[in-house]
């Protein structure tokens, strides 16, 4: 019997992308079913995730799995014979975990106050963000990914960020590729990956989403 997959998602959400660069890379087959956000939430939704309420949700033989970096190890666990996310060193695990933990503290919260904010916090928020990219292309280093040779756990975790860059340079006025060019580099390097370039929306597209948020709340 094949296994039964569908992902909830939101096609802005970077969390989502992360899920279905992993799910392609790995030759699953699955259904996405895109939610109507942030406007309302599906009944599956909040079925399947009723204390969060939050995508993505990974729903494997009607199982949920919540919460994107432990949705990528479970895919990880459960297909493991094809493109691993995870190396087989022990400590080089822990590196990763760690480095996918720090995207997931970092980036989106610095991000969304850079878009939603102004004047000393959005300063801040730009300086934190900037320091976070920076001890990010320090990490890369010399390698072509944070997996070494191909894609990893932290490469599919951060990629999907890049196509809100667009979006921080335009709402905060300065240029990310000019202060971490090695990581937008690195970058382009994995839109290379057709489950990357088919995964992350239009940088311009996201833009324009953000600017129709920021009008409905008011925000200019």
């Amino acid at each position: 019997m094949e296994d039964k997959v569908v992902l909830l998602d939101f096609w802005a959400s970077p969390f989502g992308m992360r899920v279905k660069i992993a799910l392609e890379e790995k030759g699953i087959k699955y259904e996405c079913k895109e939610e109507n956000l942030p406007e309302e939430k599906s009944s599956l939704l909040l079925q399947f995730n009723p204390v969060h309420k939050l995508i993505p949700v990974l729903i494997h033989n009607d199982k949920p799995i919540c919460e994107s970096l432990i949705i990528l190890e479970y895919i990880d666990t459960v297909w493991k014979d094809k493109f691993p996310l995870l190396p087989s060193d022990p400590y080089q695990q822990s590196q990763a975990r760690f480095w996918a933990d720090f995207v997931e503290k970092k980036l989106y919260s610095c991000g969304k106050r850079i878009w939603m904010k102004k004047g000393e916090e959005q300063a801040a928020a730009k300086e934190q963000f900037i320091e976070s990219l920076k001890l990010l292309e320090g990490e890369l280093g010399e390698k072509a990914y944070f997996g070494g040779e191909t894609m990893g756990l932290v490469d599919v975790t951060l990629v999907p960020h890049y196509s809100w860059f667009y979006t921080y340079d335009k709402c905060s006025n300065f240029n990310i590729e000019a202060l971490c060019p090695k990581l937008v580099e690195w970058a382009r390097r994995c839109m290379q990956f057709e489950s990357v370039a088919k995964n992350l929306p239009d940088q311009q597209k996201i833009y324009d989403f953000v600017l129709e948020i920021k009008k409905k709340l008011g925000l200019k």
